[in-house]
């Protein structure tokens, strides 16, 4: 297979995506209602099974039902989906893999194949309808692409870091400095992720904090094993460290952890485009369940605890079990939050890589689907 680096300029991107925007399955881009679902109750998705969206509370509890909840409801005819995702190698894609593997979409009568795709590859084919289904991030390729007529709707959440993860923004202390006293504007920011990443959002958040801001800092775009490297030895003033590669500088003095993704707010997960969302919502909903499921089964709380299914997890993800142990549990979380995608994009015009006016949650975000995978009524 043909490959790309992840790091494509997102301008170009965004440009890539408005031009070939035409070619898409699109009848509507004003969001026009579908007709309406039966949703019924489902046993084991009571209450707990869904929480307000408006809830932001850092505490929050993830929705959560009994587990093998919500019960498979097969389909007739079996339907092959294919989803794309950028690794098949990182904690976060272990829900849909560990689907796979346990036979959790073949229950619902999916035959769902896991494609490598990097985001500017997957986009175009999500909107056409060459791939169903797209694990990432409402970042602002999508946000741009949606705007120039792509349907592509945000549906589903993927996880919130563990309230003792330090993934996130660090800083290389000056003389007389501390993680409470830290002036961010000017200095030079290295890493591996662009401007128009969803870490953009809580990068922005975390700057502005301490006087910076997406606007006021220089950014240095760097390899996954340079960045880490170029905090130390003083090539960069900053870095967004990811799991596990913070652990190495937490503790030492020089160095101050000042903020990451919001507690309780997932960032990503999966991304539908018109086969699943007009198509066929039947073939999205049971996508969803068998997802939520495997969630309520295999990662309903601190899934670490139990060393067997580390072991089982590294295996199923070809890394080190070592690795997989260093850092904290993720929350793995199917909702949305409200607003996530409008401070998203406040994000992006910020760092500059946004195109024309914010697109309104009702173009970017759909909850009905997970909604009646568990049974929720308004």
């Amino acid at each position: 297979m043909r490959t790309r680096s992840l790091a494509l300029p997102l301008l170009l991107t965004g440009a890539l995506l408005t031009g070939t925007a035409a070619c898409a399955k699109n009848d509507s881009t004003s969001g026009t209602a579908a007709k309406p679902r039966t949703i019924k109750a489902v046993a084991g998705c009571g209450k707990a099974g869904w929480t307000d969206p408006a809830d932001r509370a850092p505490d929050r509890k993830p929705a959560r039902c009994s587990p093998g909840s919500p019960a498979p409801v097969k389909l007739a005819k079996t339907r092959k989906l294919t989803i794309a995702t950028g690794t098949l190698a990182a904690e976060y894609v272990a829900p849909l893999e560990m689907a796979v593997k346990k036979g959790e979409f073949e229950k619902e009568g999916l035959d769902v194949t896991l494609k490598v795709l990097p985001t500017p590859e997957a986009l175009p084919l999500l909107a056409k309808g060459d791939i169903d289904a797209q694990w990432a991030a409402p970042e602002a390729a999508v946000m741009n692409g949606i705007l120039g007529g792509f349907d592509i709707k945000w549906v589903a959440g993927n996880f919130s870091p563990d309230p003792a993860s330090k993934s996130g923004l660090w800083v290389r202390l000056k003389k007389g400095e501390s993680a409470d006293h830290v002036t961010m504007a000017g200095r030079r920011l290295g890493t591996m992720i662009g401007k128009g990443s969803v870490i953009s959002y809580p990068m922005n958040t975390a700057l502005k904090k301490h006087g910076g801001g997406l606007d006021k800092i220089q950014f240095q775009q760097l390899g996954s094993a340079d960045v880490l490297t170029a905090l130390q030895n003083g090539g960069v003033d900053s870095a967004w460290l990811l799991d596990p590669v913070w652990r190495k500088i937490d503790g030492d003095r020089r160095f101050a952890f000042l903020g990451g993704q919001p507690l309780g707010e997932p960032l990503g997960g999966l991304l539908f485009g018109p086969n699943l969302l007009k198509d066929d919502p039947d073939a999205g909903v049971a996508l969803l369940r068998a997802y939520i499921r495997t969630v309520n089964t295999y990662f309903p709380g601190d899934y670490k605890k139990d060393p067997a299914f580390v072991k089982e997890l590294a295996d199923l993800l070809k890394i080190d079990k070592g690795i997989l142990e260093s850092t904290p549990s993720l929350r793995m979380d199917w909702e949305i939050r409200s607003g996530s995608t409008d401070r998203l994009q406040a994000a992006y015009k910020a760092a500059g890589v946004s195109e024309g006016d914010p697109l309104p949650e009702s173009r970017t975000v759909d909850r009905k689907l997970y909604e009646e995978a568990v049974g929720h009524t308004s």
